[in-house]
């Protein structure tokens, strides 16, 4: 069973998606939150499994509380369902610390499976955001130099790129999680990407890594 927390400022919007995420066998609320402060004080008390919260909330938003919640090292998965696709909100809240980011305006189905994949440690990314942040790399110049990168570095991002966390990463190289970012940190500086998406993204772009490298 996963225990979800909400956190949304919108009564009619929680009632609507607790209603929906209860009609599974495989999840449960356990707690709703009005606010990112309100969230804080919730979290020191129960620890859910995945927390589902709304970006633009009042006296803490969302990418405050992903902030938050990973300062305090509290073991939540974050999947921030928004009604937002602008990438500085994307950006924001990823490299706060989320796992994943799904429009409210998504297919149900999309919804909880994105819970599930945060639940088992996986990245996810809306396929409509997919589609635009690829659209936006690929309108850039695909002929721009990239510096290469060692097979190592390649074998980092084949992994990334089916989600798998920096930890899941170190284990199934061999290697710590302070080597996993690292290598990161210098595929992000090489390729010239802000995130892991982006990374993978210009990757395939570039034919660095196979298309279907999510399937694999």
């Amino acid at each position: 069973m996963i225990q979800v927390m909400l956190v949304d400022d919108h009564v009619v919007v929680r009632a609507g998606i607790r209603q929906f995420l209860e009609q599974s066998a495989d999840i449960k609320v356990i707690a709703e939150a009005t606010n990112g402060q309100e969230a804080c004080q919730l979290l020191e008390q129960i620890q859910p499994d995945v927390a589902v919260l709304d970006i633009q909330m009042p006296i803490m938003n969302g990418i405050e509380l992903t902030r938050w919640i990973r300062e305090h090292k509290l073991p939540v998965g974050i999947l921030v369902l928004s009604a937002y696709d602008d990438e500085p909100y994307i950006q924001a809240v990823l490299q706060a610390g989320a796992n994943g980011y799904v429009l409210k305006t998504s297919e149900l189905h999309d919804i909880l499976e994105g819970i599930r994949d945060v639940f088992q440690g996986k990245s996810v990314l809306d396929a409509a955001l997919t589609r635009k942040l690829f659209n936006r790399i690929a309108s850039k110049s695909i002929q721009e130099e990239v510096e290469a990168l060692t097979e190592r570095e390649l074998q980092v991002l084949k992994l990334a790129g089916k989600g798998f966390t920096n930890k899941a990463i170190g284990l199934q190289l061999h290697i710590s999680d302070r080597t996993v970012q690292n290598h990161l940190a210098n595929i992000f500086q090489k390729m010239n990407a802000e995130s892991r998406t982006e990374a993978v993204m210009r990757a395939v772009s570039l034919g660095l890594i196979p298309a279907n490298i999510a399937d694999g």
